[in-house]
């Protein structure tokens, strides 16, 4: 067999496993969309107790979007002498400060906290933002929200009462929706690939194997698993997903409750998106192997699920991807071709069919989601916005192997607000 066969047959096989594992994924993320609704009817608005919750907000430069979040947290459906809200100011060189701190006197019965974080302590990103918020926060159980995030009133509710209704669960996580999804078409995109994401592989993870991922905002954690991990990983910029695999070791779940929503703001321009996606990878990246050197000592059976899931998100299927557009440009520009018999064609079109069917479904669950415009954008998302992950991925890996070659912390990006 000619190289080049083997590379075309590596590269489909690849991709077609992740392919069958999103279509099973879909398949239980749709139950458990089914299952929701019907127990939406059974969830209680009053809960047995109200426990001491710490809200926290890690803000660096955030005077655009600041007061917002915290006019909706002040709002929040639940009493107010049972929750605090910690404002991590990670020294903000703008008006952030005494955007908070006019918040504190416009509302004196809310219990908004500002943790002003200013010299060498502080700008050293989001897990050092939240260990410093920890030391000030007094809450039986924490929940993290962005400095950008609107959550709906019931949310903080929701999550408390599913992370009460089992001690197996550390913590919960709720759903997130893009709140300038109308900006222009990036945000569409956005849009559809947050729902998608939330659906597909959180739920079905959940559905299937009692397995999700935090998101690094909206999202409830018992203070008691925060205190005996030592808090926050501050060499990891996906801080969200390196906490939920030392959660997971402990022998505990993290459970998903989509009635939570929050909205957030989501990068309206391109070099943002590539900034704040390839940091994503980066950080993703060095959970990934930090886990994997480590596999010995994994004590949960499910997390080889995750592990097998990120393996074949960022290195299988980006190779795979890869290699076979190598093989796509050589049969077009050299004497190089296959020489496996087949109608590739078909394999392609049916792949893109599948691709079509998944997100389609995923955009059926959300209320007002499956219309016209978002159909045709799924159809062209495939040859444009997906095909941009593969630009994000390598950027991110290219930087991932920088910092480990060259022994250099990981520089922390912040997304820029709108």
């Amino acid at each position: 067999m000619k190289w080049i066969d083997t590379i075309f047959l590596f590269s489909m096989i690849s991709i077609w496993i992740l392919l069958i594992t999103n279509i099973i994924l879909l398949i239980f993320g749709y139950r458990f969309s089914t299952d929701m609704i019907k127990r939406k009817k059974e969830i209680i608005t009053e809960l047995e107790r109200y426990p001491m919750i710490s809200i926290m907000i890690p803000a660096h430069n955030e005077a655009v979007v600041i007061e917002r979040t915290l006019r909706a947290l002040v709002s929040l459906n639940y009493p107010k002498d049972r929750y605090e809200i910690i404002v991590i100011n990670d020294n903000s060189k703008d008006q952030t400060g005494a955007i908070i701190e006019s918040m504190i006197e416009t509302y004196p019965k809310a219990l908004i906290k500002h943790v002003e974080v200013i010299g060498d302590r502080g700008g050293k990103g989001k897990s050092n933002a939240l260990n410093l918020g920890f030391e000030h926060a007094v809450g039986e159980f924490l929940v993290i929200y962005d400095a950008d995030n609107t959550p709906n009133a019931m949310a903080l509710r929701y999550l408390v009462y599913e992370i009460l209704s089992n001690e197996k669960y550390g913590a919960v996580i709720g759903k997130f929706r893009t709140r300038n999804k109308k900006k222009n078409i990036l945000t569409q995109f956005i849009n559809i690939e947050t729902l998608s994401f939330q659906w597909m592989a959180q739920a079905g993870r959940w559905k299937l194997f009692g397995l999700c991922t935090i998101p690094g905002t909206n999202f409830i954690v018992r203070r008691s698993i925060i205190e005996r991990i030592g808090g926050w990983d501050t060499s990891a910029v996906a801080e969200d997903t390196e906490i939920s695999f030392r959660i997971y070791d402990m022998g505990y779940k993290i459970a998903f409750m989509p009635l939570a929503e929050t909205f957030e703001q989501e990068p309206e321009t391109l070099s943002v998106w590539m900034k704040q996606r390839s940091r994503w990878v980066n950080g993703n990246i060095y959970v990934l192997v930090k886990n994997l050197g480590s596999i010995h000592k994994i004590k949960n059976p499910s997390i080889f699920f995750d592990l097998f899931y990120y393996f074949s998100v960022y290195f299988l299927f980006l190779t795979s991807i890869i290699l076979s557009d190598i093989v796509f440009l050589l049969g077009i520009f050299t004497d190089v071709q296959i020489q496996i018999t087949g109608n590739y064609i078909i394999i392609w079109i049916l792949s893109y069919l599948i691709f079509l069917l998944q997100i389609t479904i995923t955009l059926s669950v959300e209320k007002g989601e499956a219309h016209k415009k978002n159909i045709f954008l799924v159809s062209i998302m495939y040859f444009t916005y997906c095909q941009l992950w593969l630009v994000v991925s390598i950027v991110g890996m290219y930087q991932f192997l920088k910092n480990t070659i060259l022994r250099q912390k990981t520089k922390w990006y912040k997304t820029e607000r709108f």
